[in-house]
């Protein structure tokens, strides 16, 4: 599965301050991360608010980012929930014209065993016309896949990888250790994405890529001290992006650097305050 190797981004949505969809701050947020190397799109994840956007609206916002995209890069969507039979209905009911690959969260609230996780994501990859990228955070989900879940659900023949949240390196090595020589470990922490790519990691799906696509090109694909320092010069605006919640610092940043016209997100989220703003100012690149 090359198509998802390198750098991910998972697009945000912008709003216009009536917070419906800001269309043309997409198809700029679009062609910006586009033309500074990232290697595919993650669409309406966490990142994109896809948990307040109503399924009208999440097909608009797949077909426009279908046509903005224009086949230049793979698009991977964002579809995960708590009900697996609804999950399947909604899977069936997709359009996925121009769609790669698909992401799942692990299911959350419900806290199932490891045994229901397997049967879960088994039955949507059954399901899913394209192939599946499974999603570990357990910090929003109260459940962590395990490795061992994760190399036994990586020989179902439409599982294709996972993106790695949980933080645990230790875990994440367990993976790259057993797993298939096809199967993709991605990071879903922007910092540990060189750790992660040092142990077989294939890439990172990031929020901070959304402003800075050329730094993680650099990461990723350069050798030596380049490669280094762009790691480095995350450190300044990694845990800003988090202090109020995601994606209210990634839209902040994108807002200070002219790629989107406002950085309205929707309740319960509220948009950046003044004191965190002008922290994130300080610390955008010039």
């Amino acid at each position: 599965m090359n198509a998802f190797k390198g750098t991910g981004v998972a697009l945000v949505t912008p709003f216009l301050e009536d917070r419906q969809v800001d269309f043309p701050s997409l198809e700029r947020l679009i062609h910006h991360v586009i033309a500074g190397g990232v290697d595919y799109l993650v669409l309406l994840g966490t990142t994109g608010e896809s948990a307040t956007l109503t399924s009208t609206e999440k097909a608009e916002v797949l077909k426009a980012c279908v046509e903005y995209n224009k086949g230049r890069v793979p698009l991977m969507l964002g579809l995960g929930g708590n009900a697996t039979q609804k999950l399947i209905d909604e899977i069936e009911q997709t359009d996925f014209y121009g769609v790669a690959g698909l992401l799942s969260v692990s299911p959350y609230y419900n806290k199932p065993t490891q045994d229901g996780i397997i049967a879960h994501y088994r039955a949507l990859a059954d399901a899913s016309p394209v192939p599946l990228v499974l999603y570990n955070i357990p910090g929003r989900t109260m459940s962590n896949l395990t490795a061992t879940t994760t190399l036994t659900l990586s020989h179902h023949p439409n599982i294709v990888g996972i993106k790695e949240a949980s933080g645990n390196l230790e875990q994440c090595m367990q993976i790259a250790a057993s797993m298939p020589k096809d199967f993709l470990l991605l990071s879903g922490d922007d910092l540990l994405t060189k750790p992660i790519q040092s142990i077989g990691g294939s890439g990172v799906i990031s929020v901070l890529a959304n402003a800075l696509p050329a730094t993680f090109k650099t990461l990723i694909e350069e050798d030596g001290s380049s490669s280094i320092q762009a790691a480095f010069s995350l450190l300044k605006l990694n845990g800003l992006m988090y202090e109020e919640g995601n994606p209210v610092g990634i839209k902040n940043l994108l807002l200070h650097l002219g790629i989107i016209q406002t950085d309205q997100v929707r309740l319960p989220l509220l948009r950046a305050s003044q004191s965190l703003s002008e922290k994130i100012r300080l610390a955008t690149p010039q």
